[in-house]
């Protein structure tokens, strides 16, 4: 339980330094504002002089006295190291930039690099069950009392930043920012859940002795069969469940097809797969 503590903290405070490196190198020398007190601090120091270790740091507490106000103890607790660490990161790596030359002049770039940094940090942050804290915290207050969604919240909360920012920086910054968005969401997916080695197939065939055949004896996988009712027509059917690895999934696709043009399928991804066979 220690060492499983230890390493939760470990990845934490891995995962801050690395947003503030991508911040001090990618973001704020290009005023890229993609929402979170990140995109705050580069407005508001772009309005006033101001460091933005200082707006972060300022902001997040603000940010954190509402949540233990609103939300209690606990979910305060999961934010309370991330509002500390942060802004001190944030502080110690202003001068990387000095050390470490970048040519950000190709923004293209800069926003795919900035998408998947990010969504390695956020991923590893959230998958350890830590919380980045800052404007997220508004997002779970609403979701507390009014019962909004977190996750309409946050993007609406964190479009609003941005769009500030296109006030400020101009509208092609927006764009940019909503490429980073999209990266980073899409790496941080993957970070959470891995990479699916595997398919589950869902077959529902007139066939199904066929398909059943076919799997077993000739993809070398075994078949699970279990009775269901359509909801529409209230028809019992039989539907065949196969997990096969994701280099075979055309292989399988196809031969389904062949035996039954008219069978109907789904496919999805299994990130997890024990046991049996």
């Amino acid at each position: 339980m220690k060492n499983s503590l230890i390493y939760r903290y470990a990845v934490l405070i891995f995962s801050l330094l690395l947003s503030s490196i991508v911040f001090n190198l990618f973001l704020y020398p290009t005023n890229l504002v993609t929402g979170g007190m990140n995109g705050v601090a580069i407005i508001v120091t772009h309005l006033i002089d101001v460091s933005p270790a200082t707006v972060i740091l300022f902001g997040s507490l603000i940010l954190l006295g509402l949540s233990y106000l609103f939300l209690g103890t606990e979910q305060t607790a999961a934010s309370l190291v991330a509002t500390v660490v942060y802004p001190i990161f944030v502080s110690l790596t202003a001068n990387l930039i000095k050390v470490i030359v970048i040519d950000t002049s190709d923004l293209i770039l800069m926003s795919i690099l900035i998408g998947v940094l990010t969504g390695i940090s956020n991923g590893l942050m959230y998958k350890v069950g830590f919380s980045s804290g800052g404007l997220n915290i508004f997002s779970q207050i609403l979701y507390k009392y009014f019962h909004i969604s977190l996750s309409k919240t946050t993007m609406l909360i964190n479009m609003l930043v941005v769009l500030i920012g296109g006030v400020y920086f101009g509208f092609n910054m927006v764009l940019y920012a909503l490429i980073i968005i999209y990266i980073s969401s899409i790496v941080m997916d993957k970070v959470l859940l891995g990479i699916s080695q595997n398919k589950a197939f869902y077959i529902m065939t007139t066939e199904d002795k066929k398909v059943q055949k076919y799997l077993i004896e000739v993809m070398n996988h075994s078949v699970t069969i279990f009775d269901v009712k359509g909801g529409f027509l209230s028809k019992k059917r039989r539907v065949l469940l196969a997990v096969v690895p994701t280099r075979e999934y055309f292989q399988v696709t196809e031969g389904i097809k062949e035996i039954d043009p008219n069978a109907f399928f789904v496919a999805t991804d299994a990130y997890e797969v024990k046991g049996g066979r």
